[in-house]
């Protein structure tokens, strides 16, 4: 006990010591040290490949996207006043990821609607472009998988996605896309695409973005949820089989129409044509008997 009172008497005297504040800051600053010294490194990589990411983009928008959007994304305006390419501040990298994957965007030439074609830039010139574009303002980012994906759903909650997402589909987007996703013609030359065969995450980036004509579903109009659920119903309807035989291309009341008039109207004004023709040579001969 004596012992253990010595000991701590002689280390209270050199707490109260004049260089004991000294050793003390000196530790301290030792270890904030060591802690940035293990932590920014990362940090400085991370932001450094950032810039030069955005660097990239801006080469490449330069290069291929200015001549419509300007050399700061401003837009263009021709000189009758109409608009050649739009303003890509504040649209997002959602934005431009879906017009570059999808070959939209860059256009071949101006017109009505750029329709999907091949893409003119690989995974790493899109990523560089929409970091680009994400960095002159705030706007919705590119989709994560476990965004739109229903795939860590047990089997009820699926059927309940796609029950849900049926319902809003058919609500909100049959007016132009058709109850099966078809697609169809819109006024003004336009048209709504099929969405048969699009990928999800292109999906979820056109509901996020409003691309051409379409309006746009933030989410505060559509919540993320709601949105892999309308994703999901248009998945299922393309692994159901089409009980009916012939799809007609899912158009409805227009090509369900048509085949009516063409091969069931047609037969049956076909068939009453020869039953009098075959009626009238009938008589002619029973009179000149």
């Amino acid at each position: 006990m004596r012992f253990l009172n010595r000991s701590a008497g002689r280390l209270s005297r050199h707490r109260r010591g004049p260089l004991a504040g000294l050793v003390v800051l000196l530790l301290g600053l030792l270890m904030t040290g060591g802690l940035y010294a293990a932590l920014s490194p990362a940090q400085a990589e991370e932001a450094q490949t950032d810039a030069e990411l955005v660097a990239k983009g801006k080469e490449l928008f330069l290069v291929g996207c200015s001549f419509c959007h300007g050399r700061n994304a401003e837009g263009v305006l021709t000189q009758n006043g109409n608009q050649l390419g739009p303003s890509l501040v504040g649209v997002g990298a959602a934005a431009v990821d879906f017009q570059v994957e999808t070959g939209r965007m860059p256009m071949v030439r101006p017109g009505t609607q750029n329709p999907p074609k091949p893409e003119a830039y690989d995974d790493e010139e899109t990523a560089a472009l929409a970091a680009y574009v994400a960095s002159l303002g705030p706007g919705p980012a590119i989709p994560a998988e476990s965004d739109y994906s229903i795939d860590g759903l047990s089997g009820e909650e699926r059927e309940a996605a796609i029950t849900r997402g049926g319902q809003i589909f058919l609500t909100n987007c049959t007016a132009c896309h058709n109850f099966a996703g078809a697609g169809g013609a819109l006024p003004r030359g336009r048209w709504a695409p099929s969405l048969q065969g699009v990928s999800e995450k292109h999906i979820y980036e056109a509901l996020l973005t409003g691309p051409s004509q379409m309006p746009v579903f933030s989410n505060g109009n559509l919540s993320p949820e709601e949105k892999r659920d309308v994703i999901a119903y248009l998945k299922s309807l393309e692994e159901q089989p089409s009980y009916g035989g012939f799809t007609l291309g899912q158009l409805g009341p227009v090509s369900e129409g048509a085949a009516a008039w063409l091969l069931g109207m047609g037969t049956m004004v076909g068939f009453a044509v020869w039953i009098a023709a075959h009626t009238t040579r009938t008589s002619k001969k029973k009179v000149d008997a």
